[in-house]
């Protein structure tokens, strides 16, 4: 596929950032300021007050002296460059792959995603088109390469097709360093395709390899490869609506087809989804504003694309569609390998079911909620067993199995008051929750210490009692006797 580049300019970005927080300055003119060895000069100027004549690089007295009624402000870079990065993510709407480029523009490789908009001269009029009802001027420019992309959205015009509009452009759009092009104009070299005529070697020799390397560049004859702002996932499908969708079968089946598209690029890789991610772009977007997302976590790696759209049916209301959304993106943010899948003989699959139903229960109820308890190697009961993801293989058991321990524990341990006759007792009878359950038949104690690596607790007396009604219980006596305190008694389970 021919790359496709996209270079977007936004050659008064400070100005207009400050403006967007300061409109009764719009039509005034600006000038943004730095410090520089004492002296205050201007490193950024809007539109009126280039028309007076000012320019970056005057110092505040000369440009009073252009325009008494100039109004200033400190310039801000790292505001500026913040965003830069923003507005680079927000145009993420056309390509996952977008970067800042530079300090005044973003560079997009839209290969493959320009029909989704109407075509490249579509895609150019509706980015133009946003930018400036956000309040930034803007020019852009797609050509094959990322030099050439540059250089017309600075100098030249959007017809980058044609060699003639790359060999009109000035020497300055091979991003030259000031002294080279100084060198070139003093022997009448001012424009790109002069270059074509003169022999290489006598140019590296006299001008340096830079001119070389920039011009291959803009000819395509060397790579400039663009490394993109945030990872792009190999599997990403997006749909660009001509009329905004805001029902919610609409969306349902926008999201159907975005799963069958991602899921048969996946079946292509050998791969399943086990995280996606849904961004909903709407029509009232704000270069600020991220876009709505939903994300979808899967027990397994699966690629079935209507289980996963009934895993999706039981979140996509939290999405609001406002007054329309215009751009859909589905992205498989992790992956993980999956060969070929056989259902049985009847069509089913028991694993596949128990999978989708932990899936539905996660996504309605969380990650968090849904687990499985596995054996842990400690003697402690409330320690004796832990989380883990529900599908997962358990550990070989490791508890002990001559000593049975009751299917319900209380966390915490519930007090309880108990009287016992011999303080190595069991209890006679104990009070829980105002009721009285009087002992019939006790065994132990079964004593457990604490663990030496852990500071706190003490050692606990087990006994396994049935009171009188036939029901069985679980008591403790924490700590060892000592005269004159009264023993502590707990309830830590029930058995049954």
């Amino acid at each position: 596929m021919t790359r496709r580049i996209l270079a977007l300019w936004l050659p008064r970005l400070s100005t207009d950032a400050h403006e967007r927080t300061h409109p009764e300055r719009r039509v005034a003119p600006l000038a943004l300021l730095r410090t520089e060895r004492g002296r205050r000069l201007v490193v950024a100027a809007n539109r009126a007050a280039r028309a007076a004549g000012i320019l970056p690089g005057l110092t505040l007295a000369d440009a009073r002296a252009l325009e008494p009624g100039l109004a200033v402000a400190e310039a801000t870079p790292e505001t500026d460059a913040r965003l830069l990065d923003r507005i680079a993510d927000w145009c993420r709407r056309y390509t996952p792959w977008t970067t800042p480029d530079g300090a005044d523009g973003v560079a997009m490789d839209i290969a493959g995603c320009a029909h989704l908009f109407g075509g490249e001269a579509a895609l150019l009029r509706d980015l133009t088109r946003r930018l400036r009802a956000a309040g930034f001027e803007s020019r852009a420019a797609i050509a094959d390469t990322p030099a050439a992309a540059w250089g017309l959205a600075r100098f030249g015009d959007t017809d980058s097709r044609a060699r003639a509009c790359l060999d009109a452009l000035p020497m300055a759009a091979l991003r030259l360093p000031t002294e080279t092009l100084d060198a070139l104009a003093a022997v009448g070299l001012r424009r790109v395709g002069e270059l074509r005529a003169l022999p290489r070697a006598a140019l590296a020799t006299r001008f340096g390899a830079a001119v070389l390397l920039r011009f291959d560049q803009v000819l395509g004859r060397l790579d400039e490869p663009i490394s993109p702002r945030q990872p792009v996932s190999p599997h990403t499908a997006r749909l660009a609506f001509a009329e905004p969708i805001a029902t919610p079968d609409g969306i349902a089946a926008a999201v159907r087809r975005l799963l069958a598209t991602l899921c048969a690029g996946l079946e292509a890789a050998g791969h399943g989804a086990r995280r996606l991610t849904l961004d909903a772009h709407r029509t009232d977007l704000r270069l600020d504003d991220p876009p709505q997302s939903l994300t979808l976590g899967t027990s397994r790696p699966t690629r079935d694309p209507a289980a996963l759209a009934r895993l999706f049916g039981q979140i996509l209301d939290r999405i609001e569609p406002g007054p329309g959304i215009e751009t859909l993106i589905l992205t498989a943010t992790e992956t993980a390998p999956l060969g070929a899948l056989q259902a049985a003989l009847d069509g089913g699959d028991a694993d596949t079911d128990l999978g989708e139903l932990v899936d539905r229960l996660t996504t309605r109820l969380g990650e968090r909620a849904v687990l499985r308890l596995v054996p842990r190697e400690s003697w402690l009961p409330e320690r004796s067993v832990a989380p883990a993801p529900p599908l997962d293989r358990p550990p070989p058991a490791v508890w002990p199995e001559d000593r049975p321990r009751p299917v319900r524990l209380f966390v915490p341990p519930e007090p309880v008051e108990a009287t016992a006759p011999v303080p190595d007792d069991p209890p006679l009878q104990f009070r829980w929750r105002g009721a009285v359950h009087r002992v019939r038949s006790a065994d132990g104690p079964e004593r457990i210490e604490a663990e030496w690596w852990r500071r706190d607790g003490s050692p606990r007396d087990y006994y396994r009692v049935e009171d009188s009604d036939g029901r069985r219980f679980w008591l403790f006596r924490e700590g060892l006797y000592r005269p004159g305190t009264a023993p502590r008694w707990f309830l830590h389970g029930v058995f049954g």
